[in-house]
């Protein structure tokens, strides 16, 4: 049995996952485990949970694989500030000492971090080490349903690349052309995060979200950022921009341009302005993303496309790729950012440098996504009881029945079910759950139990074999990347005078027969569900269906804002006990808020750091 370890870890989600023969076995995120958001350190503890569900020590891994190479990217931001000086000395000061303290000799840094996991690993001569950009297309080619693909990954920047085409066959996989730095898709969307005020690295999905309340008004305002060739390929003008040297990501050219300097968060609130912009920099980046894949499909001639990196986690460009019809067909890795990265290095090792064949389902290999820790009844329970939580066992049919009777009587539900999701977005194993049909619903999740921004969009679970009855697409959809529009039959139009209401106020108008799942530009990020990947999910929504004729319910992660998604029953409990969730169900346990003990009871709005 050969084995690998993938780690990505630094810079942002951090990751660790584990291949046995070239199996996914397991794999998850930092975040899940320390609680902190985003968390860019060693991954420790999803180390410690990939080699314990594989039943391995460190010191019985054959070889470990870290998702870039440090000395290439030290070679960008030397060379970036050479070619930029003398700008940028602040900033220069302030990194160099990290990467020569750390970061630039991480061979040594991760020899003597895993040494912690096992006294009887003693040597670092099975770590290497990948290409930023072969990892990310990696992660995407290989777990997919195809032998042969083009490969498109788009994110800020890895060690020069931003952009890279690649090719696979088989096991093979070759990238064929870059867009370097400091020329970057994600880094120009992540430039539009920031000047609306939110969170770079974290924020892009709020300003996804938000786009659909504004009007494209300021697209050529900014089509002047950058000059894009027909087929796809583009430079950004660096005086719009000040992330490759300074501190921010835009300069006073780029506030000039659009005459308001960034959001400030504390004293600024969101106005139709930044909805406008983040409905300006979505249409231009689905613009570029299609002009990019029509190129790739032209030159290489192949029918099927992958897509990963940070960019392919926006679902509404994905969900146009989709709809243009092309590519034949489409797969997305679920876990297309950094934390991705672990598995694309692992995978990359395993059959590109090492020669191994390739086994490919015809669904994907990643099992639903679901790679994670799992808990059994037993621990679930011991875990309740510390907490002091007051909790019903059921039987498994009792349980499904009345999880989707409180569901269609308008109850918010947590749910934690089987192994924990990779990647960003829960996929119903830790979900909060919401019947789509209460005009309540969203506004109600946001504030009262998420804590979060009233105009974030909640995604459908709906049962595969409806899809196509609720929404105009009929593609499977497990991982929650694509964005379709809702069928007519099912729209409710809004009158002349609603057309008129400002952004946020059209949040209030019923819109569809599944208001709480339906954005104000009638679309929906869609997650089919199956009986084999998720039994427990298929089983809850087709009761649902059985009790109001509707095949479809809310599903959000199982946190508050800036809380990485729940990993244990103690998490889950915690955030339970600190939110108006109405119901908790975790295995075969029930709890009802009501019944339990007041002193546990606690406000959870600020225990994490808003991201």
């Amino acid at each position: 049995m050969n084995s690998i370890l993938g780690i990505s870890a630094f810079f942002h989600d951090s990751a660790a996952c584990i291949l046995k023969d070239g199996k996914i076995i397991a794999a998850a995120q930092e975040e899940r485990f320390t609680r902190k958001k985003h968390d860019s350190n060693y991954p420790y503890n999803a180390i410690e949970f990939v080699l314990k569900y594989a039943n391995l020590k460190l010191s019985e891994v054959d070889k470990i694989v870290f998702f870039e190479k440090p000395f290439l990217k030290f070679e960008r931001l030397l060379e970036t500030y050479v070619a930029f000086a003398p700008k940028g000395f602040v900033s220069f000061a302030k990194a160099m000492p990290i990467w020569i303290k750390e970061k630039l000799f991480q061979k040594n840094l991760l020899f003597n971090k895993l040494k912690q996991h096992d006294q009887n690993y003693k040597s670092d001569q099975n770590i290497f080490f990948s290409d930023h950009h072969l990892s990310h297309a990696a992660s995407a080619f290989y777990p997919s349903p195809f032998d042969e693909a083009v490969v498109l990954t788009a994110d800020g920047v890895g060690e020069w690349a931003t952009t890279t085409v690649a090719v696979g066959r088989n096991n093979e996989l070759e990238i064929k052309k870059e867009i370097h730095f400091p020329h970057s898709l994600g880094l120009l969307y992540s430039a539009f995060t920031y000047y609306t005020g939110f969170k770079v690295n974290s924020g892009e999905y709020k300003l996804m979200g938000l786009a659909p309340y504004g009007n494209p008004i300021y697209e050529d305002k900014v089509k002047q950022l950058f000059d894009m060739k027909e087929d796809g390929t583009f430079r950004l003008n660096q005086k719009y921009f000040n992330y490759a040297t300074g501190l921010t990501m835009t300069s006073k050219k780029f506030d000039d341009l659009f005459g308001q300097k960034p959001r400030n968060t504390k004293n600024e609130k969101i106005t139709q302005f930044h909805m406008d912009i983040a409905s300006s920099i979505q249409k231009v980046t689905e613009e570029i993303m299609i002009n990019l894949v029509k190129s790739i499909r032209k030159e290489y001639g192949i029918k099927n496309l992958c897509l990963a990196g940070g960019v392919a986690l926006n679902c509404v460009a994905n969900g146009k790729i989709l709809k243009e019809k092309i590519f034949d067909n489409i797969w997305i890795q679920p876990a297309a950012g950094d934390a991705g990265g672990s598995l694309g290095a692992a995978l990359a090792l395993w059959h590109i440098d090492l020669g191994n064949k390739r086994f490919v389902n015809p669904k994907d290999n990643m099992s639903g996504s679901y790679l994670g820790t799992e808990f059994n009844q037993d621990e679930i329970e011991r875990e309740l009881k510390i907490a002091g939580a007051n909790f019903e066992t059921l039987k498994y049919d009792e349980m499904i029945d009345k999880t989707a009777q409180f569901l269609s009587n308008e109850k918010a539900i947590g749910w934690f079910q089987g192994r924990m999701e990779f990647g960003p977005r829960a996929l119903g194993a830790r979900s909060i759950l919401g019947d789509p049909r209460s005009d309540k619903m969203q506004k109600n999740l946001n504030l009262k139990v998420k804590f979060r921004e009233s105009f974030r969009p909640f995604a459908p679970s709906i049962l595969r074999e409806d899809l196509s009855t609720w929404f105009d697409i009929n593609v499977d959809s497990p991982y929650m990347l694509l964005v379709a529009n809702i069928n007519s039959d099912k729209k409710i139009e809004m009158n002349n005078e609603q057309k008129k209401l400002f952004g946020i106020d059209k949040l209030n108008i019923k819109r569809s027969e599944i208001p709480a799942v339906t954005h104000v530009d009638y679309s929906a990020r869609v997650q089919t569900v199956t009986k084999d990947t998720n039994n427990r999910y298929y089983d809850l929504i087709s009761k649902f269906k059985e009790k109001t004729g509707c095949p479809v319910i809310v599903n959000t992660s199982f946190n508050v804002r800036g809380e990485p998604i729940v990993n244990s029953p103690e998490d889950a409990f915690k955030c339970f006990m600190g939110n108006n969730l109405d119901k908790l169900v975790i295995g075969n346990y029930f709890l009802d808020k009501k019944k339990q003990k007041k002193d546990l009871l606690h406000d959870y709005k600020d225990q994490f750091k808003l991201d």
